[in-house]
């Protein structure tokens, strides 16, 4: 795998589930210890973007929870997610 045989290279244009899929790669990759020096730098730096990545769609949605919370009486509740982390 390398930084060309990762699909859509604009981080904004892709899903979280994308992300994940690409990091997972080069965990793998960078894991198994077969990469040269330069590559696994390379797809190292591309870990992190996608790390960071991850990390910011998955706060949008935490903060999207957060906002509106149905209750069982079909009324919206205010939830504070943190209370269950």
């Amino acid at each position: 795998m390398s930084t060309a045989d990762l699909p859509s290279p604009n981080l904004a244009e892709l899903s979280f589930e994308q992300a994940l899929e690409q990091l997972e790669r080069i965990v793998s990759e960078l894991e198994s210890g077969q990469a040269p020096l330069e590559r696994s730098i390379d797809i190292y730096a591309r870990g992190a973007e996608l790390k960071a990545h991850c990390e910011a769609k998955l706060q949008a949605a935490r903060l999207r929870v957060e906002k509106i919370v149905v209750g069982a009486g079909g009324d919206a509740l205010r939830v504070d997610l943190a209370e269950f982390s």
